[in-house]
């Protein structure tokens, strides 16, 4: 089977092949605890969308993989050292653009597949969707699957679920748990914004002292690839349904 990455084909590839739906990976470059790389959210919204592609390919859609933004929002992180940030409002130019070139080349459908917590792409898709004809939408990859199915502490950032996938995806590059820090967060003293019923971006390193959010203590590369099926396979269903999809019904 060709490759489902747009970086990996030639012109004659690509010119050759009608795609319908275009995934858009979208990561971070950011400190993961002490035991995990600045680039964890960016391999892993890449694999996801790699793996789901193929499965959905098999399964007769057209879909392309678009290469990966390696760059989020970390606008509360900025005193960590190459944490790279980069604004929502610039987010939404980038977006902007490639959404042009993907519909000149005819694609139907583009996914925005989130990799990185801080990222939120629902406003702007609200505003890029009235001026396109091209089917726009978001997931955040990690909510695809029943983490609490697999991991005995999912974690919030460089936790048991990420650390899995990390292991499971570039062992070569995640150091030994035993480096690892525990990955202690400290809550909001104000009840409401504890309780979530408020929201407001939390300063991180106020929030932890080795940059993670969960305990990695459990992590395990058997628990990472269990997830990743899981989610792969999910978003691999919704793009089939994507492509059989008609824009123009899509409520019951």
């Amino acid at each position: 089977m060709p490759s489902t990455l747009l970086d990996q084909l030639t012109w004659p590839d690509v010119r050759d092949t009608s795609y319908s739906t275009a995934i858009l990976p979208w990561g971070a470059t950011e400190a993961h605890n002490l035991h995990l790389p600045h680039g964890t959210d960016t391999f892993q919204a890449e694999a996801v969308a790699r793996l789901a592609a193929e499965k959905a390919t098999v399964k007769g859609a057209a879909v392309i993989v678009l290469p990966t933004v390696p760059f989020g929002v970390h606008t509360q992180q900025k005193d960590l050292p190459l944490t790279l940030n980069m604004n929502p409002s610039t987010q939404h130019l980038v977006l902007k653009d490639l959404l042009q070139s993907v519909e000149k080349a005819g694609v139907r459908h583009m996914v925005v597949l989130n990799g990185h917590g801080a990222n939120s792409f629902r406003q702007m898709i609200r505003e890029l969707q009235a001026s396109t004809t091209v089917f726009l939408c978001e997931a955040n990859w990690w909510t695809l699957g029943d983490a609490n199915s697999v991991f005995d502490e999912p974690g919030d950032h460089a936790g048991e679920l990420e650390t899995s996938v990390m292991m499971h995806l570039h062992p070569e590059i995640v150091r030994p748990l035993e480096e690892a820090g525990e990955g202690h967060g400290r809550s909001f003293r104000i009840k409401a914004l504890r309780e979530k019923r408020v929201w407001a971006p939390r300063k991180w390193t106020q929030v932890t002292d080795d940059t993670g959010v969960g305990n990695p203590a459990l992590a395990t590369p058997e628990k990472g690839a269990q997830f990743l099926d899981q989610v792969t396979t999910e978003l691999a269903d919704f793009l089939v349904d994507l492509e059989s999809a008609n824009p123009k019904d899509l409520y019951a």
